[in-house]
């Protein structure tokens, strides 16, 4: 039982964490320093901070999935999907960090389409704020808490 509620606790962390920083922390940088110049850099230094969390906190949440299985708990069809769920957004979390962030930079400077990248960088975290709302949701469910 404490494993299932250290993994609603991760799960919680990483969802609010991402609801926090990327639907509160990053638009009221750019509302209060007024300047996207000023906020950018500010933001995505906060992106890339939410990306390592996100890994840290999906490999920390598929560990204990695992071990949950050790304890003799069978995986089921739910579990997998679970599992799947975290997977995905850490995938987004890795394309974000590595290709989106360096294809913004590279926008920004050649006067590239950052338009672009801005959305697809947007459509990324939304999905990994789905995914992790996702794990939270399925990981506590009476049916995943019980037992």
């Amino acid at each position: 039982m404490p494993l299932k509620r250290l993994s609603i606790f991760l799960a919680a962390l990483w969802w609010g964490g991402i609801t926090a920083l990327s639907f509160l922390a990053v638009p009221m940088l750019f509302a209060t320093l007024g300047s996207p110049a000023a906020a950018g850099p500010v933001a995505a230094r906060i992106f890339s901070l939410q990306c390592w969390a996100g890994l840290v906190l999906g490999l920390a949440l598929l560990l204990l999935l695992r071990r949950w299985r050790s304890e003799g708990a069978s995986v089921s069809p739910e579990a997998l999907t679970t599992m799947g769920f975290v997977l995905f957004a850490m995938l987004l979390a890795l394309m974000q960090e590595f290709a989106v962030a360096q294809n913004i930079v590279t926008a920004r400077a050649t006067g590239g389409n950052l338009r672009l990248w801005h959305g697809v960088g947007t459509g990324m975290v939304l999905g990994q704020w789905l995914c992790a709302g996702a794990v939270l949701w399925r990981l506590s469910s009476a049916r995943s808490v019980q037992g």
